[in-house]
C-alpha cells in the first residue's frame, strides 16, 4: 500500500526565535505602561486622593417649618397656594373673627370696669377721711355734753346734799328733797347718756377710720394701670386680642409653600398642620460617609458639591458643619437586631451636614430632596 499523508511542513528556527522576541519586546512594553501607571496613580493619590473623600449619597435638606394654626376656627381664605413663595409674615390663611371679637369686646368692658373701679376707690378716701373728721367732731361734741352732764351732776349732788342736812331741822319741806332728790336721778341719768354717747362716737370713729386705712391700702403706692384688678383685666383684653390676631395664620419663615392641607370652610384645630414652608434660602446637604471615610473629618473643613439638577457645569462650596448623633441604621424606625445570631458585618454610613454658601444657593436654588455629589477636602487634618 502507498501512504498518502501529507508531509509536516518544516519550521524555520529563526522566526520562531523572532516571534519570540516580538512577545518579549511587548510585555516588557505592557509591564513599563502598567508600572508607570501604577506609579501615576500612587503620586496622585499621594498627592491628591488621599486628602478627598467623596460620596454620591448626599442630599438636600431643610429645616422645614409646620405651619399649624393656635386657635380653633373655620377657613373662611386661603391666600397661598402649593409652590408659592412668601415672606415671613404674610397671611396664609384667615379664620372666622366672630368669636374672637366678641371675646375682645368683653374683655375691653371689664378693662373699663376695672378701671373706674379704681377710680371709684380712689374717690372713696376722700369720703372715708370726711367721715373720720365728722366721726372725731361727734365725738368732741359728746364729750362736750358728758362735761356738761357732769357739772349738772354735780350740781344737783350737792343741792340734795345740802337739803338732806337740813331736813331734820325742817327747813326745807317734802316735796322740796323730793324734787332734789329726782334732780339728781335726772342728772345721774343724763351723765351716763353722756358717757354712752361718748362710747358711741369713739366706736364710730374707729370704725372710720379702719375703713380709711383699708380703702388706703388698696390703692396705696398703686396708680390706675398698676392696679391688680386692672392688669389682670388688661392680661385677659391682651389675650383676647391675641386670640384675635391669632385667626389669622402667617409665615413663620421666608421660604416656598408646600403640601397644602387646607380649604374653604374647613374647620381647624389648634395643632393641625395646614401646610409646610420650606426655606430655600437656607437649605443644607445631608451627606451619608461610610465610617471609615471619616477618620480624618473635622467640622469646618471645606467641601465641594455639585447637583444633579445642574450637573458638573454648577460647582457649590460648603464646609462640614457637624456630624448625626448616630448613624442611619440606629436612627431608622426599625433598628438592626444585630444581637441576633444572623449578624452580618455591614458599613454603616454616618450622616455629615454641609452648609452651603447663600450667593450661590441665590443663584442656583435647590429643592429639598435633591441628589448630590460631596468631596470633602480633609487635607487641613
Amino acid at each position: 500500500m502507498t501512504d498518502t499523508s501529507p508531509e509536516t511542513p518544516a519550521v524555520d528556527p529563526a522566526l520562531t526565535q523572532s516571534r519570540k522576541a516580538a512577545r518579549k519586546r511587548w510585555l516588557v512594553r505592557l509591564a513599563v505602561i502598567l508600572a508607570m501607571i501604577g506609579l501615576a496613580w500612587g503620586v496622585w493619590y499621594v498627592l491628591v486622593a488621599r486628602n478627598f473623600v467623596s460620596t454620591d449619597n448626599a442630599y438636600v435638606n431643610a429645616q422645614t417649618a409646620q405651619v399649624t394654626p393656635l386657635v380653633a376656627g373655620s377657613a373662611t381664605e386661603v391666600l397661598v397656594r402649593d409652590t408659592q413663595q412668601v415672606k415671613a409674615g404674610d397671611v396664609l390663611v384667615r379664620l372666622d373673627q366672630a368669636d374672637a371679637k366678641i371675646a375682645l369686646a368683653q374683655a375691653e368692658a371689664d378693662l373699663a370696669a376695672a378701671r373706674r373701679r379704681f377710680r371709684q376707690t380712689v374717690a372713696n378716701n376722700s369720703a372715708l377721711a370726711a367721715q373720720v373728721d365728722s366721726s372725731g367732731a361727734g365725738l368732741t361734741q359728746a364729750q362736750a355734753r358728758y362735761r356738761t352732764a357732769q357739772a349738772e351732776h354735780d350740781k344737783a349732788r350737792i343741792d340734795l346734799q345740802r337739803r338732806e342736812n337740813v331736813a331734820a331741822s325742817g327747813a326745807v319741806s317734802g316735796e322740796e328733797l323730793t324734787q332734789a332728790r329726782k334732780a339728781f336721778a335726772t342728772t345721774l341719768a343724763a351723765l351716763d347718756a353722756a358717757r354712752g354717747a361718748i362710747d358711741e362716737a369713739s366706736s364710730s370713729r374707729r370704725a372710720a377710720q379702719g375703713q380709711l386705712a383699708a380703702n388706703t391700702a388698696l390703692v396705696s403706692g398703686l396708680s390706675e394701670n398698676t392696679d391688680p384688678a386692672v392688669l389682670a383685666a388688661m392680661a385677659r383684653r391682651d389675650a383676647a386680642q391675641l386670640d384675635l390676631d391669632r385667626t389669622e395664620i402667617r409665615a413663620p419663615i421666608d421660604g416656598v409653600v408646600s403640601k397644602l392641607q387646607v380649604q374653604i370652610g374647613q374647620r381647624l384645630n389648634p395643632g393641625q398642620i395646614v401646610m409646610a414652608v420650606v426655606p430655600l434660602a437656607n437649605v443644607y446637604v445631608e451627606a451619608n460617609f461610610k465610617e471609615n471615610q471619616l477618620r480624618r473629618v473635622r467640622i469646618g473643613m471645606p467641601a465641594e458639591l455639585t447637583a444633579d439638577l445642574y450637573g458638573s457645569s454648577v460647582t457649590y462650596r460648603g464646609k462640614v458643619v457637624g456630624f448625626s448623633g448616630g448613624t442611619g441604621a440606629s436612627m431608622a424606625v426599625i433598628p438592626a437586631q444585630n444581637a441576633t445570631g444572623n449578624w452580618i458585618k455591614v458599613v454603616q454610613r454616618l450622616p455629615v451636614r454641609i452648609e452651603l454658601d447663600p450667593a450661590e444657593l441665590k443663584r442656583h436654588p435647590l429643592r429639598v430632596g435633591l441628589s448630590m455629589e460631596v468631596e470633602i477636602d480633609v487635607s487641613g487634618d
